[in-house]
């Protein structure tokens, strides 16, 4: 999930952490930070990071983005701002070494984040500085980029012929749309071949999706909160099944409630902050959703796509141990009835806020199901063979 303080409300934390989410992504913003030339003041992200690790909550913090002291206020350009730059991030990442933080190397540099505009050399050179830095003094540590704006081949392939896989842990993108979530698939496998091409031998690099919403606005094409409760678990599942292992939501929660402002309304909880309620951010579609899928699927690991249907409808196998769950859907504007090949077992149903649905019974090796673009939790009562068995095959 997608935050943006340091110092939580009063109820913020507990809210947070019982959506389900493991991750927390924020800004480690430099001149927050270095308030003094190479005087690093950490106090107020080592109360963040405790607070997080008490709500066994993992952070993961975004250097970003300039600094008064250097380089006009500008991204680094010159030699003195970079060294400046990389001097914070190593400082910062040997500050908190051993906490199980993921570095990302600044935000959207290829969008209005890089002032005064976008420049992938400048970029490159400074992620290579800072690559450098973090790994003379913590090698073992993640660190990873370039978190660009949508999935742009163009610039992720310029910085990976500069160098930059070799220091980063992950390659991480924000693969916004007004589509639906399971459109980036094949986008998720032109950069996987991009990497596999740049990478060195060897080296396994992930994709992470490090930032992705949907605004429930008039203006993104009929999106409303339902839809987006609807969305959101599709997003997180369908990059599980093109192996992408981290999925930041963006965002928490609302940032106002003005209906015209796309940018207010990417939250799963409602603006404003209400102290005096049992929730303090007003539940949307979207909360109950990820409670739903973290719930579920806790602890659970993805198998395969069972062959089921069309190309429109989706059935993800997951495991542990000998256990098996369901999990189902489709594209298609129409609900219709699939069939699943499954084991002589009745099977019980949530849909994807979590609300019991009538259970179903598997009759001759075939469960039937009806599919619609909302997912539904498929739960075998006992352990079912033939969905052991689909999960061995690869």
């Amino acid at each position: 999930m997608n935050i943006h303080f340091l110092s939580p409300k009063p109820g913020e934390m507990e809210m947070l952490a019982a959506s389900g989410v493991r991750w927390v992504r924020m800004d480690f913003i430099w001149d927050e930070i270095e308030k003094a030339p190479s005087q690093y003041d950490f106090s107020d992200y080592d109360n963040l990071v405790r607070t997080l690790e008490s709500y066994k909550l993992s952070p993961y913090f975004i250097f970003d983005y300039t600094n008064k002291f250097y380089d006009n206020g500008m991204s680094p350009y010159t030699e003195e701002g970079r060294q400046a730059f990389a001097q914070w991030a190593a400082a910062s990442v040997e500050h908190f070494r051993g906490r199980g933080i993921i570095w990302e190397m600044y935000n959207e540099p290829n969008f209005r984040f890089w002032r005064p505009k976008p420049n992938v050399k400048d970029y490159i050179v400074l992620a290579l500085e800072v690559g450098e830095a973090i790994r003379n003094v913590a090698p073992d540590e993640v660190y990873i980029g370039p978190a660009a704006a949508l999935v742009d081949l163009h610039f992720l392939e310029v910085c990976f012929k500069a160098g930059l896989l070799n220091y980063w842990s992950a390659v991480s993108v924000h693969p916004y749309r007004q589509r639906d979530p399971e459109s980036v698939t094949e986008e998720f496998c032109q950069l996987r071949q991009l990497i596999a091409a740049y990478a060195a031998k060897g080296k396994q690099i992930p994709i992470i999706a490090g930032e992705w919403g949907y605004s429930c606005t008039w203006n993104w094409k009929g999106m409303d909160e339902v839809k987006q409760g609807k969305l959101l678990p599709r997003e997180f599942l369908n990059n599980l099944a093109n192996g992408v292992p981290v999925t930041i939501w963006y965002d928490w929660h609302d940032d106002s409630a003005d209906p015209k402002d796309p940018e207010s309304h990417f939250g799963i909880v409602r603006f404003p902050y209400e102290p005096d309620s049992h929730s303090v951010f007003r539940p949307k579609p979207a909360y109950l959703a990820l409670q739903t899928l973290t719930r579920v699927l806790g602890g659970y690991q993805f198998s395969r796509r069972l062959p089921a249907g069309g190309p429109d409808d989706y059935v993800l196998l997951f495991t542990k141990d000998r256990d098996a769950r369901l999990v189902a859907w489709t594209t298609s504007s129409t609900k219709h009835e699939v069939t699943i090949p499954a084991g002589r077992e009745r099977f019980s149903i949530a849909d994807h806020l979590g609300q019991s649905l009538k259970p179903v019974r598997a009759h001759k090796g075939k469960l039937g199901i009806t599919l619609t673009d909302a997912p539904q939790y498929l739960i075998p009562k006992r352990p079912n063979k033939i969905l052991q068995e689909a999960a061995k095959v690869r």
